[in-house]
């Protein structure tokens, strides 16, 4: 009897590309950012980098919340990512390894604060006082966004750096996880604006309460919606979803 044929053999990959997945076998899930910014600055003698970021610039009620997180690099969790990107519960999760593996810190400017200064000012000392509240001071900063807060170390501003750097977005899941809870609690002391559900954004259900009850203490007087309680032409933003 001949013998029978053989299947013809696969050839390599060429180095450096990737295998195409086999049939059947479901690609492997994503680990998240990495930590290749931070460690070529540890590289660099810049012991320990810090990653800032803040949540609630947009709101029309509430406080703007920074956070910063120095990562252990030897527990580095996996599946970082921008907040906006992650289900609520992932970013739970996430929030409680970060919490239980590297150094935390968290800064609320209340609307006060907001009213007074105005954004731009309240959020920039919100960040820097969370930098400033570290447990460990930090020889390097990498903060999200175009407009870094002055600090007494080197800081580098990344745009849509909580969807680049680990850190950053280590802390922009802290500012999320800590607002979003903060905004629930608020929802129940003020029951009639739904804060537990839009998180004080300027959508319609938000607009149409304001227009019945008026602004109450959590609200950002200096805001004109909330001003001329015209909020109903408001849509959620993309960071006020699950």
């Amino acid at each position: 009897m001949p013998p029978k044929p053989r299947p013809p053999a696969v050839p390599a990959a060429p180095e450096g590309a990737e295998a195409a997945p086999r049939r059947g076998r479901p690609p492997l899930a994503a680990k998240g950012l990495g930590f290749r910014r931070e460690r070529a600055l540890l590289k660099s003698g810049l012991l320990p980098v810090a990653g800032a970021d803040e949540v609630g610039r947009g709101p029309l009620a509430g406080p703007v919340v920074a956070a910063a997180v120095i990562l252990d690099p030897a527990r580095v969790p996996q599946g970082l990512d921008d907040s906006k990107k992650l289900p609520r519960a992932r970013r739970e999760a996430l929030y409680l390894e970060i919490c239980a593996t590297a150094h935390v810190a968290v800064s609320l400017a209340p609307p006060a604060r907001i009213d007074r200064d105005n954004i731009r000012q309240a959020t920039l000392w919100a960040l820097a006082h969370a930098v400033r509240a570290l447990p460990v001071k930090p020889a390097f900063v990498l903060v999200d966004g175009n407009d870094p807060p002055v600090l007494p170390c080197p800081v580098e501003a990344i745009i849509g750096g909580d969807g680049l750097i680990a850190s950053i977005a280590a802390a922009s899941i802290v500012a999320k996880v800590t607002r979003d809870r903060l905004m629930a609690q608020l929802g129940l002391s003020f029951p009639d604006y739904g804060f537990e559900r839009h998180m004080g954004y300027g959508t319609p259900e938000h607009g149409a309460a304001l227009v019945r009850h008026g602004p109450c203490i959590h609200h950002r007087q200096s805001f004109a919606p909330v001003r001329a309680q015209q909020l109903n032409l408001f849509e959620a933003p993309e960071d006020a979803a699950e």
